[in-house]
């Protein structure tokens, strides 16, 4: 191997080491944060948890600012990897949305981070605050998640299994709000028995939007 292939080989394996411990870092950072809160997530609050020197930390995360949107943008890949990701093989229409929403509340239902849902504790600490790109980043990962519950809904409507007359929007906004009220009092009280009473809250609502005719099991 000549010295230029091995310095590349050297480079390559410096820059993967650096992805792991980034990566290794914002898990950490995002149990932190829905815990105690993005404005408790400190470089120095985050070296204490890891046993790391702040100016190692800084190498990864310049300012508090830069490791919070990180830390978002770590606590959204893990969502979409646990809610988004395993139902792409569901059956079309109503199955798919109903996957979606088993997804979600099972997400919830097992603790991903120690806080329950991340981004549920990151509305509720930035909702009154003044605009900005961390408040943004909050805002933006909520609309997401409507819009795609929203779209799943309008493709079950497509496929005829439900009510062509109800706004997707609005079921979409009624579906979440079931399972966040289930994911505050889980956190509040500690009874997961909150997450059988919203699944068949959800069911009830789907199985009233449902048409007679199409077969479709909510």
């Amino acid at each position: 191997m000549t010295d230029v292939a091995e310095a590349a080989v050297r480079s390559d394996g410096r820059r993967e080491r650096g992805r792991r411990a980034r990566a290794s870092i914002l898990a950490t950072a995002a149990d932190i944060a829905s815990v105690e809160g993005l404005e408790g997530l400190t470089i120095g609050r985050l070296a204490t948890e890891l046993g790391m020197s702040k100016s190692g930390l800084f190498a990864h995360f310049g300012s508090k600012e830069e490791l919070q949107l990180a830390t978002i943008d770590a606590a959204r890949d893990v969502f979409i990897a646990e809610v988004v990701h395993p139902v792409r093989t569901a059956g079309g229409g109503l199955p798919r949305l109903r996957a979606l929403l088993d997804a979600h509340l099972a997400y919830l239902r097992r603790d991903v981070f120690s806080g329950g849902c991340f981004f549920s504790a990151a509305r509720m600490e930035f909702d009154s605050r003044p605009p900005g790109p961390v408040r943004d980043a909050i805002a933006k990962q909520t609309d997401d998640w409507l819009v795609l519950l929203a779209a799943r809904v309008r493709a079950a409507q497509e496929a005829g299994h439900l009510d062509a007359d109800i706004e997707p929007e609005q079921l979409a906004f009624e579906l979440d709000a079931l399972h966040a009220a289930a994911n505050l009092g889980y956190q509040l009280r500690g009874d997961d028995a909150v997450f059988d009473r919203a699944d068949r809250a959800v069911g009830a609502r789907l199985a009233a939007a449902t048409l007679p005719s199409s077969g479709g099991d909510a």
